[in-house]
């Protein structure tokens, strides 16, 4: 026995669990909470606190049917699933869940039952019901927003459906209307909170490293910085671009940045409609950007975007795809007047002529474009946005670069 006693103590988390991997009693409203946000940075013990979560639910609750939601179906599998820190590590081997891959399901002995899903394919969260739901680096999510509403309409089973959401923060609009939520438990930690149980010498590295600096307040204390020092785009900046609608436009483009792939986790497609008034004031009217879309798909929506704003233009880059972007947009409706471009700049020299006209004022968005916004906010040096290819602000760029020197001063003619 001495080895089962041995497993015993190895996965008792009560003598090991840290105070912010504890599951709080209530909301920050003081009411039962329905979402408990855990923010962390790197190596902090997010992923074993919800590992743990999961566990305890599932192990108390025959009938529990819980979702295990990340960023790609490898994350879910590689960190959730069988990682250090994940589900089957957590339970003593005769507790341990039996993992089917090739269905994607986690089923325990007593009949609880875990599905996975990626942020990349949200929509096959449509149809199933969960008593319960992990979601982990939600600030990563390409669909964030999108995947997160799916899977609330999914958990509807149980007297008191909960998730735990697990993240290093990102300044993304979701996670701040989280934050907000008086039914949600907040806990934060840092890196230095988990220390004894990570390498001294990775400790003493990135922090002589990174502390201090806008990186290392991020994936290291685990704090939400609102602004990157070397972005074009800040939030108070564009708030003072926003108007409720548009003016009467002499002429309109859309944009379109395609990918080089449609498989899962390529980048999106980004899909702008933008415009100018007859004093020279660009609006951005639309953005249609699009994820996991086949060719003929983000083709599709840009064409249909065109038509709504009755544009005068389509405006697509050219880099990735080549003639087969043009050809895409052609085989759907031959009448598109298509207009190619090619970037020979990188993407930060590209955006930051355009950076200047939104603080002149030249610039405006007619309405909320949370995802486009947050990656403008986001942009730096780098050429990235979080960590990925900035295509919506991408998009952005070519329709009003097209908008400033090829604008139409008559009024525009709608097509019959």
């Amino acid at each position: 026995m001495p080895g089962r006693n041995l497993e015993k103590l190895r996965t008792d988390f009560g003598l090991y669990a840290l105070k912010h991997q504890t599951t709080p009693a209530l909301a920050n409203s003081g009411a039962p909470w329905t979402t408990w946000l855990i923010l962390g940075g790197r190596g902090a013990g997010k992923t074993r606190a919800g590992a743990e979560w999961v566990r305890k639910v599932a192990c108390n609750d025959a009938q529990a049917r819980i979702a295990l939601v990340g960023e790609t179906e490898h994350d879910v599998r590689a960190v959730m699933v069988e990682g250090v820190s994940g589900l089957l590590s957590v339970h003593p081997y005769w507790e341990r869940p039996n993992w089917q891959p090739s269905l994607r399901r986690i089923e325990w002995k007593n009949g609880a039952v875990a599905e996975i899903f990626s942020a990349e394919n949200y929509e096959s969260l449509r149809g199933p019901q969960f008593t319960a739901a992990w979601c982990d680096e939600l600030a990563k999510w390409r669909q964030a927003e999108a995947t997160f509403d799916m899977l609330q309409f999914g958990l509807r089973l149980g007297e008191r459906p909960r998730q735990v959401i697990t993240t290093t923060p990102r300044p993304i609009a979701l996670l701040k209307k989280l934050m907000a939520d008086p039914s949600t438990a907040l806990t934060r930690a840092g890196t230095v909170a988990n220390a004894l149980n990570l390498s001294a010498s990775f400790v003493e590295q990135v922090f002589a490293r990174y502390k201090g600096t806008r990186i290392g307040r991020q994936e290291l204390d685990g704090e939400i910085v609102e602004e990157r020092a070397d972005a074009l785009w800040t939030r108070a900046g564009l708030e003072s671009c926003r108007v409720d609608a548009a003016p009467e436009l002499t002429r309109i483009v859309v944009a379109i940045d395609p990918p080089a792939s449609s498989k899962r986790g390529a980048d999106a497609c980004g899909i702008v409609a933008a415009g100018r008034a007859g004093d020279g004031t660009i609006y951005v009217i639309e953005d249609a950007s699009i994820a996991g879309a086949t060719p003929q798909g983000w083709a599709s929506r840009a064409i249909a975007l065109w038509r709504k704003y009755e544009a005068d233009a389509l405006i697509a880059e050219v880099n990735q795809g080549g003639e087969m972007v043009s050809a895409v947009l052609k085989s759907i409706d031959g009448a598109v007047p298509v207009t190619t471009t090619r970037a020979t700049r990188g993407k930060y020299h590209r955006a930051e002529p355009v950076s200047q006209m939104y603080e002149q004022g030249r610039v405006k968005h007619a309405g909320n474009f949370s995802s486009l916004e947050d990656e403008m906010c986001d942009f730096g040096l780098d050429g990235l946005s979080s960590g990925h290819s900035p295509d919506r602000l991408d998009a952005l760029v070519w329709a009003v670069a097209a908008l400033s020197f090829a604008a139409r001063p008559l009024p525009r003619i709608r097509r019959l």
